[in-house]
């Protein structure tokens, strides 16, 4: 157990690479119940949140989830955010626990006078069932669980599952297809324990921090407060698919407008290493010639790829796959290459 963003949160349970490989084959179960959840009720609740984010709010309908960036005026990253629309005048922002306090400001600050407003992560638990068997092991949960093998990604849907009302959407940060569920605090331990029981003849298995990081370095997700912050943008960290510059306003448009104009500077790139060494959060990016060019955001070694990976920022001139460079690995340099990405894509049945 460690201190993560104002939490005790498990690192491991039985073993990284052993709760990494059981998502990967069979299943894992995760805590998330640290994210921040801020519903927005009200006929302007749409209206509100889009004009927040990058991505575009009004182009998804009852039931269905956005992937997102929240930028300040100056385009950089407040946050990284799912919204769920439940309704026209109900919607719900999940964003990072780390930047709870900061998120819920902004959106209660939009909000006023327009809709209402209410954090809700005290609340409201998540709990994240991923892998090639989750929909086996919430088919075993009762009620209607068995249904929610029919929502596509990036749906959601209300459900009872192992006697607990949930809301159960079809998304996840690990590479693998899979669900999260939202309830309510206090029945999550009973949710919790009754999945772990029916899931475990499948392979089921608790996982923790460690493994969610490599599972979803290896998928090339970005983590808050290492791959992006107020100090990146959406366009140099490779979201730009998730802002929409036809929408008519967003906070930071203006401001991406004229970095997209020019050339990039730098980008958010994936890597492999090749010599001997494991590139970590921090570690400085050197060119061929040993100048500091770049820094490392997210590294490890990828237990499924079977390779040393990791993501950071060059200059965009050394950022074509290929090309080769150097990782600072406390004070020896070791030699890599920049790789297309994802680093890991699941197989498709």
């Amino acid at each position: 157990m460690v201190p993560f963003a104002g939490w005790m949160m498990p690192v491991q349970y039985t073993g990284i690479v052993d709760e990494h490989q059981a998502v990967r084959t069979a299943a894992g179960l995760f805590d998330a119940s640290h994210m921040g959840e801020l519903e927005l009720r009200g006929r302007d609740a749409v209206g509100v949140v889009d004009a927040l984010i990058t991505n575009d709010a009004r182009k998804i309908g009852d039931g269905q989830a956005l992937y997102t960036c929240a930028c300040n005026e100056g385009g950089t990253i407040l946050d990284d955010l799912i919204i769920y629309r439940a309704a026209a005048d109900r919607v719900l922002v999940v964003c990072n626990a780390s930047n709870r306090e900061k998120i819920s400001a902004v959106v209660r600050q939009a909000a006023l006078g327009r809709c209402d407003f209410v954090d809700q992560s005290d609340e409201t638990a998540l709990i994240a069932l991923q892998g090639p068997r989750a929909f086996d092991v919430l088919g075993l949960a009762g009620g209607d669980a068995a249904k929610c093998g029919e929502l596509k990604s990036f749906h959601f849907r209300d459900a009872v599952v192992a006697n607990v009302r949930c809301t159960v959407a079809r998304t996840g940060y690990t590479g693998e297809d899979g669900v999260e569920l939202f309830c309510g605090w206090n029945d999550a331990p009973h949710l919790w324990r009754m999945l772990l029981e029916l899931g475990g003849p499948l392979g089921l298995k608790p996982a923790g921090l460690g493994a969610r990081d490599t599972l979803r370095l290896e998928a090339r997700l970005s983590l808050y407060g290492n791959d992006i912050d107020e100090t990146t943008n959406p366009l140099e960290a490779g979201l730009g698919w998730v802002v929409k510059f036809d929408k008519p306003s967003f906070v930071g448009k203006a401001a991406l407008e004229a970095i997209k104009a020019k050339p990039l500077a730098r980008k958010l790139v994936g890597f492999e290493v090749t010599g001997r060494g494991i590139a970590r959060h921090g570690y400085l990016l050197r060119n061929v010639n040993g100048d500091e060019v770049g820094v490392c955001t997210s590294g490890s070694p990828g237990p499924t790829v079977g390779k040393t990976i990791g993501l950071g920022y060059l200059p965009a001139s050394l950022a074509e796959p290929g090309t080769k460079f150097l990782v600072d690995c406390r004070g020896k340099n070791v030699e890599a290459v920049v790789v297309k990405t994802p680093f890991y894509k699941r197989p498709v049945a």
